[in-house]
């Protein structure tokens, strides 16, 4: 069994007194050091088949696995300390909180369970890996929208999780800072950590090892 094994994952819905699966019985198997983006347009099922990957979210049916165990049967103290400590999750947009130097929003998720270590060195470490160490004082609203997406993935590594998880990391940065955005990601599935990314931009796809496409809540294989 993989890292993060999907088994007929399903997340249904009702609209208008009509039920429609988000998630329809999706399969995926993710690995140490993998890096795998699912593509697919707005509403296709991407952001909700991510955070039941993440825990954040009860399937409809099927179950997830990780590391060998059904995430959805943990209580809700095991499952926080599961995504605390072996799942680094960057959301979409802007999630930092303002009030909040760069240096302690990286630094936050450390402190949510009791643990020893040195979490200014590994803090200043995550910082200078993705490129803004000298930003380590600065405040959320003086960053452009690329730094404030690599803050957002330090924060996610703090705890050395073995799975990284992104939603959209790119959806609105330039060419420029997409592209290098997508080249920590690789360093960091190189590095050992598997990362999975969900995307509606085809240019990013070339980054990863395996690629898979959602439509209308499908996953399946992507056919370039």
């Amino acid at each position: 069994m993989g890292l993060l094994e999907l088994n007929e994952l399903s997340k249904e819905y009702r609209r208008g007194g009509t039920a429609f699966n988000a998630v329809n019985r999706a399969n995926l198997s993710v690995d140490p050091g993998d890096f795998i983006s699912i593509v697919g347009r707005s509403g296709s099922g991407k952001t909700t088949l991510l955070n039941m990957c993440a825990g954040l979210l009860i399937p409809t049916a099927g179950r997830v696995f990780f590391e060998g165990e059904d995430i959805h049967r943990l209580d809700d103290r095991e499952a926080s300390f599961l995504r605390n400590e072996k799942i680094g999750y960057v959301p979409q947009g802007q999630s930092l909180l303002s009030n909040f130097s760069v240096f302690d929003n990286v630094s936050i998720p450390w402190f949510l369970f009791r643990r020893d270590g040195d979490v200014e060195g590994r803090a200043f470490a995550l910082l200078e890996k993705v490129g803004i160490s000298h930003l380590a004082g600065s405040y959320p609203r003086e960053l452009s929208g690329g730094e404030m997406r690599r803050v957002a993935i330090a924060r996610a590594l703090i705890n050395e999780p073995r799975l990284l998880i992104a939603d959209e990391p790119t959806g609105d940065l330039d060419i420029r800072t997409t592209a290098e955005i997508m080249g920590l990601f690789s360093r960091i599935a190189k590095g050992g950590t598997a990362v999975l990314i969900v995307t509606h931009e085809l240019d990013t796809l070339n980054y990863g090892n395996k690629t898979y496409s959602m439509e209308a809540g499908t996953l399946l294989p992507h056919v370039a």
